[in-house]
């Protein structure tokens, strides 16, 4: 092998050495949970829509609407406080100890963020469920249209009392933005190229397109994606160790919390969310935009 072929298997082999896989406690599969569903501190989330939840749902999962974890702040949407998040937990019946497994219909695109906000307050027991109903469909696994009965209410105890992954403007604006931060746009092709006729399109200059759907394997269960493929891709971004800070963004950071849970799922430590996304900085004339494919 050429020295130069063998200095790059080395870097490759250290790159994936210094980033262990999280998948094993972040990311359930089907089998596991079904043979769990009786556990008591297990607490099964259901983030689909509500007109799915009626027709069906996992046994004893409770309902969450995406649009309970958001709030619209001059047009811009918003995390809702967190002290109303911590309020909602209790009222779910979820404790510090209870094992919290979200899933819904769309590839994880809903479950992400409550994955990011539970992360953020430093719940432990903490996964989404592979493939979602989808995938628990396809399987044959038992249903239901039967809501669980009411939980108990308790008191969600927590000593965290801000958003360490949440990322603001300033985060992500060219003049302010660290050199070292990697900026990924997971919006789709045409959101991140812009248009010509729109005064205020394409993407934050310097940003690296990622569209969400990259990290989900819809053809075989709306399962998330293996795990090489993406570090592939990401490191052809640039993204290519650990501790590298990295801030997801979209329009309304709905699909930037999916790509979050994607890297997290990999074994990236320092990640955030844009939650302004293009909602906000679109709005701002100061603040410059790239129109087409390149960064």
């Amino acid at each position: 092998m050429p020295a130069k072929d063998q200095r790059l298997f080395i870097c490759t082999l250290l790159y994936l050495i210094s980033l262990p896989s999280l998948a094993g406690t972040l990311l359930l599969d089907t089998e596991w949970v079904s043979t769990h569903l009786n556990d008591n501190k297990l607490v099964l989330i259901d983030m689909a829509d509500e007109t799915q939840y009626q027709r069906f749902h996992l046994p004893g999962a409770i309902h969450l609407p995406f649009t309970a974890l958001v709030a619209q702040q001059k047009n811009i949407s918003v995390p809702i406080p967190q002290e109303r998040l911590i309020a909602l937990l209790g009222r779910l019946g979820i404790s510090r100890d209870s094992h919290v497994v979200v899933y819904d219909d769309v590839g994880g695109l809903n479950a992400a963020r409550l994955y990011w906000e539970l992360e953020q307050l430093g719940h432990d027991k903490l996964s989404l469920l592979n493939g979602g109903l989808v995938k628990w469909i396809l399987e044959g696994k038992p249903v239901t249209n039967r809501a669980p009965p009411a939980a108990t209410t308790v008191s969600y105890m927590t000593t965290k009392n801000d958003r360490p992954r949440l990322a603001t403007l300033r985060d992500v604006a060219p003049a302010s933005r660290s050199k070292d931060t990697v900026l990924l746009d997971v919006r789709s092709e045409e959101e991140y190229r812009g248009e010509l006729r729109e005064p205020r399109s394409g993407h934050i200059p310097g940003a690296q397109w990622f569209e969400w759907e990259q990290a989900v394997n819809f053809a075989d269960g709306f399962v998330q994606q293996d795990e090489k493929p993406l570090r592939d891709k990401l490191a052809q971004l640039g993204v290519n160790h650990a501790k590298q800070p990295i801030i997801t963004y979209c329009r309304s950071s709905h699909r930037a919390a999916q790509t979050y849970f994607a890297l997290r799922r990999l074994g990236f430590d320092n990640v955030k969310v844009y939650t302004g996304s293009m909602l906000e900085y679109e709005q701002l004339k100061d603040q410059p935009l790239t129109r087409g494919m390149q960064p």
